[in-house]
Parts: C-alpha cells; sequence; structure tokens
C-alpha cells in the first residue's frame, strides 16, 4: 500500500491538464527553437562565407590569362605561358615548363599583360 501512495503522484506530474503529455505545436517548436537558431548561426559564420570564397576562388581561375604570376597548390610560383581548357602551362625557371591542371592553382599574385599572338 506505501509503494502504491508513491506511484500515484508521480503518474499525475507525467501528464498535464489534457490526458497527454505532449503540450502542442507551441511546445514542439520552443523544443527545436535552439537547433533551428544554432543552424541559422552557423550558416551565417560558416556556410556562407565558404561560398563566397568558393565563388571567389573559381572566378581567379577562370580569369587566368597568359603572362600571370600564379602560386599552385604545391607551393611552385611561375608565370603562365600558355592556357587550355583544364590545364595550364607555366614556366617556372628559365627552360623550365610544366603542365598544371587549373584547380591547384590558389592564388594569382600578379595580372601580367597578356602576350601578343604572333600570327
Amino acid at each position: 500500500m506505501h509503494e502504491l501512495m508513491l506511484i500515484a503522484p508521480a503518474l499525475a506530474q507525467a501528464t498535464d491538464g489534457a490526458g497527454g503529455a505532449s503540450g502542442g505545436p507551441a511546445a514542439l517548436l520552443i523544443q527545436f527553437a535552439p537547433f533551428i537558431l544554432i543552424f541559422v548561426i552557423m550558416y551565417f559564420l560558416i556556410i556562407r562565407p565558404q561560398r563566397t570564397r568558393q565563388r571567389q576562388q573559381q572566378e581567379m581561375i577562370a580569369n587566368i590569362r597568359r603572362g600571370d604570376t600564379i602560386v599552385t597548390t604545391g607551393g611552385f610560383i611561375g608565370k603562365v605561358a600558355k592556357v587550355d581548357d583544364t590545364e595550364l602551362q607555366v614556366d617556372l625557371a628559365e627552360g623550365v615548363r610544366v603542365r598544371v591542371v587549373r584547380g591547384m592553382v590558389s592564388e594569382v599574385r600578379a595580372k601580367g599583360e597578356p602576350v601578343k599572338d604572333e600570327g
């Protein structure tokens, strides 16, 4: 009998006035509000700036011209000698020309004047 007296108040506290344990849509919204707020903060602090940087990087790579001084992701600094659709030919030193995939360019240091075609 003593155990029944302890269980009855616990059961009475677990339910609300409507007879159910939920508080309706407002209570559900209040429960998820912190998660929604965290997502909004993450979007403005992390996702949006990252997209902006990615867009700037793609623009920079698309606008590479012959004569530009570039830095590759491997750390090589060279001058662009020839531009193709997916590759660049870069002069690293006198007599040293390498092919570099456009996506491996990390920075354009100096925009050079395009060399006029000889034909």
